[in-house]
Order: C-alpha cells, then sequence, then structure tokens
C-alpha cells in the first residue's frame, strides 16, 4: 500500500483554483501534465512528478478501481497497484489485464499502435485525480453476450476420476466395480470415456463384466453441440426429459446432434415472481434452500420486494426469514421461479437428434444387441413460459418408441408434467405428477401405470453405472401415491404418504410422520415418530408390514458429536412382531485423514446386530468403509468405496482426491519458505479449494474464462506474500493448466535513497522478489521486502540504477519495521552489501 501524502491530497483543490484563471482556449481538450501543472505553485509540482499519488481509474466511464500511480514529466504514467475496487462492476479478470498493461507505463493520450482491448486513449485529469481509459465501445450498447467463447486455440489435458467399489461378506462371494471416468481435451473438441469393470458375486453372476458405454470426441457450439463416436443415446439438450417404454440401445457407434447448454451464460436475472417482505425497521434477509443459506441481504423499512438475481436459477423452494435487530421476526416459504435458460421465446425449439448401428463392440453382455441400425429424435417445444411440450421417436430393434410430455407450470405454487410412451410389442405407458404448494406446505400426487417388461431393460446411476434388471417382470403395473408436508411452526412438521400398487407389489400402503426441532439436556435436539402400514412382501412373511418408530438425535459432547437412538416394533421376517431398539454414535474430524466415524448397536427378535462406518480423505484418494454384524445370522459383512482423481496438462501430472465436476483444472505447485502455511484458492466463478505446500489440484469450470485468486486461511495472515495473488484460466471441457505460487516470507523495511551528495532521490522505483515501492519527495520508501532474498534494485523507466545486498540481523527493528537508513544510489553501488550501518559498502 502506499500512502498519499498530505501535500499530494491537497493537489485536486489547489487545481481547482488554478483552473478557474486556465486559458479557456483549452475547452475539453486534454492538457498534457506540464500545462496541467502550471496552475500549481512552485513548490507543489515537485509533489506531482515522480511520486505516488491516489487516483480514481475509469473505463469507459465505468467505476474500474483507486489506485496508485507515477506521473512523469514527460506525460507517462505507471500503475503500481489497484488498491480498492468495491463497488465496481468491472470483472476481476478484465481488472487484471488493465494492471498488467498500466504496470508497464503508458504514454498518455492517444494510442497509437499495440493498442489493448481496443483502447483509443489514456487521459489524467488532475483536477479529480482521475484516470480515463476510452476504449471503441465508449458510445455504444453493448450487446448482451448469450454464449462463452472457446479458449482461442483450444486446450490440452486429461483428467481421469477412478471409482472402487467392493462389497462382501460371509456367506457371499466378494463383489465390485471398478469404474474410469476420463475426459480430456485436444484443441476446441473434448473427449470422452466410460468404462466399468463389475463382478456382481451372486450365484447368478461369477464372471468379469466389461463395458465401454462412452467412447467419442464432441464439439460445442453456440447453442449446439456435435457427437461423433461410441456412446449411449439419449436425450441430453433437452430441458424436459421425455419418457420411454421397453428395451433401451445400450451403445452405438455414430452420430448425434442437438440443442446444448454448456456454453450458455447464466447471466443474473430475477425470478418471474417476486419475493416480497415487510420489515418494521432497518432489517435483514436471510434465504434458505433445503436448509442452507443461500443468500442474505440488507432490506429498509416498509414493503420491500427481494434481489432474486443472485439466486441460483431453477423452479424451488426456499425459506426467508426476516432479521430485526438481531431476532428472528417472521419466516415463510416462497417459491423461485427462475426458468434455467429457456425463456427466449424466438427461440421455441429444442432438439436432440442421433442415427447410427447398435454395438457391443466394447462388451461382453451377451444380452446386448448388436448390428441393428438405430435412430431417434427427441424435441422439446417452448408453448408459452409456463408450458414445455415434448414428444419424441426412436427406432431400438425394429421397433419404433414414441413418447409425449407437458410440463406445466400452473401458477407460482402448483404445476404438473405427465408422460405418455408407448412401443411397439411391448405396450403403452403413462405417468402423471402434480405439486400445490399452500405456503405452510407442499401436497404432491403422482400416478403410473404402463404394461412392464424388465426382460431387457437397465437402470443408468447418475457415475454411468449400469444395473440390469434381476426381478423380471412382464405385465400390468400401477402406482399412485398422495404426499403432504406441512409446517406447524419453525420446529415442528407432519408429513403423511398413502400409496396404491398393482404389480410387483400389491396392497395399500400409510406412512404417518412427526418431526419436531427441541432442547434436551440443554443441546438441540431432533425428534421423529412414524407410524406405518404397508403392503405384505417375501421379507415380511407375506403379511402387511405395520409398525412405530421413535427416534431422536441429539449434540452431546465436543463439538462435531453426536447420538441417536430409536424404539420401535415391525413385523419380522416370519410374519411375527419384531420389537427393535438401536443407539448411535457420530464424530466427526478435523484436519485428520479420518472424516467422521459412526458406531451402531442395534437389538431385535434375532439378537444383537452391530455396525461401524468412517469416511477418510488423503491427498490421493477419499473413500468411506462399513462393516456389520448381523442380528439374524451372526454372519459379517462389509463394503469399501474410493475415488481418485489423475489430472495431466502442460507436461504436469497429479493424483488427487479433489473431484473435477467443474469439467476441467488447474495443477498448482506451492513453493514457500513458511512453515505451516495454510493457504486457500477462490474460484472467481464459484467453489474454494485448500491448498498445501507442494503440488495441488483446483478444479475450475469448463468453457467460462475466469481467474483464480490465492490467499491465506484464516483471519490472522503470516508476514508473507504470495506471488502471483490472482491467476486467469480459460479451458475446454477436460482441459488442464498448470501453475507455480510462491509464498516468501516478507519483512517491512523503510529507508531513504540518496545520491552522492546525499540529497534525496524522489521517484525511484525500488524493487523487491516480493514487492516494489517508488520513493517519495524526500527520498523515502517503505516495502515489503523477501527475507530469503533481502535484495533492493533501484529503477527509473526499466534502467537498473543500483542495487543492495542488506542483511537484516545487522538493521534496527522498531515496531516490526527494519530501519535501514540512507542508501546512497551510484553506479558502483550494483551488488554491494548494506553494512547496517545507513551506508552501502
Amino acid at each position: 500500500m502506499f500512502p498519499m501524502t498530505p501535500i499530494a491530497a491537497a493537489l485536486a483543490l489547489l487545481f481547482c483554483a488554478g483552473a478557474l484563471a486556465a486559458d479557456p482556449a483549452n475547452g475539453t481538450t486534454p492538457r498534457s501534465l506540464l500545462s496541467q501543472a502550471k496552475g500549481l505553485p512552485a513548490d507543489f509540482e515537485e509533489h506531482f512528478f515522480d511520486v505516488p499519488l491516489a487516483v480514481r481509474v475509469e473505463l469507459d466511464q465505468e467505476f474500474v478501481s483507486e489506485a496508485m500511480v507515477v506521473l512523469s514529466r514527460d506525460d507517462r504514467l505507471t500503475l503500481l497497484e489497484f488498491t480498492d475496487h468495491d463497488g465496481s462492476v468491472i470483472k476481476d479478470d478484465e481488472r487484471d489485464r488493465w494492471a498488467d498493461y498500466l504496470k508497464q507505463g503508458v504514454k498518455l493520450g492517444s494510442c497509437e499502435s499495440n493498442c489493448p482491448e481496443k483502447l483509443l486513449a489514456v487521459h489524467y485529469n488532475l483536477e479529480g485525480s482521475k484516470v480515463s481509459l476510452l476504449t471503441e465501445d465508449a458510445e455504444r450498447d453493448a450487446d448482451e453476450e448469450r454464449y462463452y467463447f472457446l479458449p482461442t486455440g483450444g486446450s490440452t489435458g486429461l483428467i481421469v476420476r477412478n471409482q472402487l467399489n467392493l462389497s462382501g461378506g460371509e456367506g457371499q462371494d466378494l463383489g465390485g466395480r471398478f469404474g474410469l471416468d476420463a475426459s480430456s481435451s485436444l484443441g476446441l473438441w473434448s473427449q470422452t470415456l466410460n468404462m466399468q469393470l463389475s463382478r456382481l458375486g451372486g450365484p447368478d453372476d461369477q464372471d468379469l463384466n466389461h463395458a465401454v458405454y462412452s467412447l467419442y470426441t464432441q464439439r460445442e457450439l453456440q447453442g449446439k453441440f456435435l457427437r461423433l463416436g461410441y456412446f449411449t443415446p439419449n436425450s441430453e439438450g433437452l430441458t424436459r426429459q421425455l419418457r420411454s417404454f421397453g428395451a433401451s440401445p445400450d451403445t452405438a457407434i455414430g452420430v448425434m446432434y442437438g440443442s446444448s447448454d454448456s456454453l450458455m451464460i447464466n447471466n443474473p436475472k430475477p425470478a418471474v415472481y417476486p419475493i416480497y417482505v415487510t420489515a418494521s425497521r432497518q432489517a435483514s434477509v436471510e434465504i434458505y434452500r433445503n436448509g442452507l443459506l443461500i443468500n442474505t441481504q440488507a432490506v429498509g423499512s416498509g414493503l420491500q420486494s427481494l434481489d432474486t438475481r443472485a439466486l441460483p436459477g431453477g423452479i424451488y423452494e426456499v425459506e426467508v426469514r426476516l432479521i430485526e435487530d438481531g431476532q428472528i421476526t417472521s419466516t415463510t416459504q416462497e417459491l423461485v421461479y427462475k426458468p434455467n435458460n429457456w425463456r427466449n421465446l424466438d427461440e421455441r425449439w429444442r432438439y436432440n437428434l442421433f442415427a447410427g448401428r447398435e454395438s457391443k463392440l466394447l462388451s461382453n453382455y451377451e444380452e446386448q444387441t448388436s448390428g441393428d441400425p438405430t435412430a431417434g429424435v427427441s424435441l422439446n417445444y417452448l408453448a408459452h413460459p409456463r408450458v414445455v411440450l415434448g414428444v419424441s421417436g426412436r427406432q431400438v430393434k425394429d421397433n419404433m418408441q414414441y413418447g409425449t410430455s407437458i410440463d406445466w407450470t400452473l401458477a407460482n405454487y402448483a404445476s404438473l408434467y405427465a408422460n405418455l410412451y408407448q412401443t411397439e410389442k411391448y405396450g403403452t405407458g403413462a405417468d402423471f405428477n402434480a405439486l400445490y404448494n399452500y405456503g405452510a406446505g407442499t401436497v404432491v400426487f403422482n400416478y403410473t401405470r404402463s404394461w412392464l417388461d424388465t426382460r431387457n431393460t437397465y437402470e443408468t446411476l447418475p457415475d454411468g453405472t449400469r444395473i440390469r434388471q434381476r426381478d423380471v417382470f412382464v405385465g400390468q403395473t400401477s402406482n399412485a401415491s398422495l404426499s403432504l408436508n406441512h409446517r406447524l411452526s419453525n420446529l415442528r412438521s407432519i408429513n403423511g404418504r398413502v400409496s396404491y400398487s398393482q404389480g410387483n407389489t400389491d396392497g395399500l400402503g400409510l406412512d404417518l410422520g412427526w418431526t419436531e426441532r427441541t432442547h434436551l439436556f440443554g443441546n438441540d435436539a431432533n425428534w421423529r415418530l412414524s407410524v406405518f402400514d404397508r403392503p405384505a412382501t417375501a421379507s415380511t412373511g407375506d403379511r402387511r408390514n405395520r409398525g412405530v418408530d421413535l427416534s431422536v438425535s441429539l449434540a452431546l459432547g465436543a463439538p462435531g458429536e453426536q447420538w441417536s437412538a430409536s424404539i420401535g416394533t415391525r413385523t419380522a421376517r416370519d410374519g411375527t412382531r419384531d420389537n427393535n431398539a438401536s443407539l448411535t454414535y457420530r464424530k466427526d474430524l478435523k484436519d485428520h485423514v479420518l472424516q467422521s466415524v459412526s458406531a451402531t448397536a442395534i437389538t431385535d427378535t434375532y439378537g444383537v446386530g452391530l455396525s461401524g462406518m468412517a469416511s477418510f480423505q488423503n491427498d490421493v484418494v477419499t473413500g468411506d468403509g462399513f462393516v456389520q454384524r448381523s442380528s439374524f445370522n451372526n454372519e459379517l459383512s462389509g463394503g469399501l468405496n474410493l475415488d481418485s482423481t489423475f489430472a495431466m496438462g502442460q507436461r504436469e501430472m497429479v493424483l488427487t482426491s479433489q473431484y473435477h465436476g467443474s469439467g476441467s483444472g488447474l495443477i498448482v505447485d506451492v513453493e514457500t519458505d513458511v512453515d505451516d502455511i495454510a493457504l486457500r484458492a477462490d474460484d472467481m466463478s464459484g467453489g474454494s479449494t485448500a491448498l498445501r505446500p507442494g503440488r495441488n489440484f483446483i478444479p475450475v469450470a469448463a468453457y467460462k474464462g475466469s481467474s483464480v485468486s490465492f490467499d491465506f486461511e484464516g483471519n490472522h495472515a503470516p508476514s508473507a506474500s504470495i506471488q502471483p495473488q490472482r491467476t486467469r484460466y480459460h479451458l475446454n471441457k477436460g482441459g488442464v493448466d498448470y501453475r507455480k505460487i510462491s509464498v516468501m516470507q516478507t519483512v517491512t523495511v523503510l529507508g531513504r535513497l540518496v545520491d552522492p551528495q546525499g540529497k534525496p532521490l524522489k521517484g525511484l522505483h525500488v524493487i523487491n522478489h516480493a514487492t516494489r515501492g517508488v520513493s517519495e519527495v524526500d527520498g523515502f520508501f517503505s516495502l515489503e521486502m523477501n527475507a530469503s532474498s533481502p535484495t533492493l534494485e533501484v529503477r527509473r523507466n526499466n534502467q537498473l540504477l543500483c542495487q543492495f545486498l542488506l542483511d537484516p540481523s545487522k538493521a534496527r527493528e522498531e515496531s516490526n519495521v527494519l530501519m535501514i537508513g540512507d542508501l546512497r544510489c551510484t553506479a558502483d553501488t550494483l551488488a554491494e552489501a548494506f553494512n547496517g550501518s545507513g551506508k552501502a559498502g
């Protein structure tokens, strides 16, 4: 930080008086620095040139930042640093680009050559102590960009996520799955590979199965995508997915083309329906979604509409708390209605189409078909901002599948979604879903009916795992349910669900629940009472499962510890009564490989059962595991889940436990001479990652060019500097870049530059590995110096004038500041040692 001298602070006021007598012929034409300084007294002129000045920087009349600059008599401006940009709408990465340009030193006036960012001119006005940057866009109303641009020249990189799942125990064979999910970038194309190795371990499957579900390359375009290769046909790119009935193609070799939101810019937009609060005085509002705080803002007294632009897109319910004088005075449930990325009535269609040949080229599943042609198309039509219609059709093994859908938001408190679908030689299916929000709760109705054939169907998990149906059923099935969730107060709620099903399970089911938050033994406690009457199944001796369960969860002991217990009754495996109880202890750990551990003891009709769970994470792998002992037969069983990510880019590699869900990443090496350093990396697109000395991986957003800033963890930063403090990135999906940052221990030094005759030298740049400063009129300077490299370079206009090697142990220290006295700057002081007596020798 460069403090502004009192004399420099008075320059603008002095100039205002001089400006009244200025020559009117100058008009509004920007004048040179010398002409602007003519109105200053002679004694003040030396405080204007070649010394740090505080200015305001504007870009096309938009505030960029407060700054410290140095002006020279040859009409040159050099930026020292941006100091405070609070309230600026300029993005951080754009501000960084202008900082890099201005720190080189720029000529004031019109830009003649090598002009960055459409720059036309740079001006300085003493009257307002303002630096103005004028670009070609100054007089234009810039059209709002709808899409991100892919990185110029593309990007390269490889990110591979590895997952291992194991399960087994006494009386059962070991089963498991290894999944490999890889994405890479080559130029402007991204590649995807999804491979699974599995062995279910049951009596019906002792073989090692292998399958590749994705091996393709894809190019993202503005609003569209093109895919070539080996893939699973699906309905990517649609706002509302359509259901189909019967068999589906596993994998195909071909081409896919459709709508895409990958490059869509989610500009902050308000919700369609405003949210209001009424405060009696100055207050604040907290907005919660699923119990998590997602936004807070200040409001004035009276009726106020909330700023919903910062809220995530989608249609979802939030809890709005009004807080006055630190007390919650009202709590309401509101619906945020911000349909994602599709409200443009000029583009009503979204589509997806594919064509190819079914293939099991890389799979050993015997039941998977191969060689048949397959093709399909899926469409969404925006009939109204509240109504989305859908239709689909595709060919699978010489059979045609058709589907239709409607998504209709009747009002901000009611919506419905329905599908009707048919497959040749399989039958017809339908489902209907409706939701009604009445403020204190919600009512949800679901109904499905279909002619089901599960002989060749599967379920796809979010990570790409395929689970084939084991319970084959051919026939008519239906299921209807009505659910109610009602809040009696902020601490108490009830819920109920009644259902009726035919098919695999027949009968009427009823579930009722009551939940309350309270205090017990001076600690927060959560109570839940549930009563149920469910249809008969094989696991209840073909008798109805009736029972009651009461549970309590209590935070007891040290922070992070929790106890919970339950007691209840249900139908046993042989149809008799099964009275049961359980006790669970859980502890969350910090700064440890183990993240959490828990243990549970269960007693029921059959005996005592035990179970334990643990989650863990280190630099390379994250995972969890469990072990159980059954109360029914005393047999042990367990499972293990491991997850790790390998990334490679710019000839650098890393194995990390960080999940790369953002699509691309940065490999960052941290070099430091500070012990026990704790750092964090904040992505301006969202997200934060803890850093440690050595190699790290930071997941960052694909397609969207942004920046990552580096800072110390916590509120008490050590005496150290981070270089660089921010880095920019722009990557394609699967792209990986490499960065290196240095964390150096620093010490504050105060000294004075003088010439051989002892006269002070002003306006000289004093540079160290950590920071830089400028000598004042009286020659004094202060800066943060790298403690391990105590060298100072003195430059003017990039010309090295002198250099000093300091010995901090011999300097006088006052209030954590090293007083190094006078430094005589002469040509023969290059690389001379400073002896601590205020002279170089």
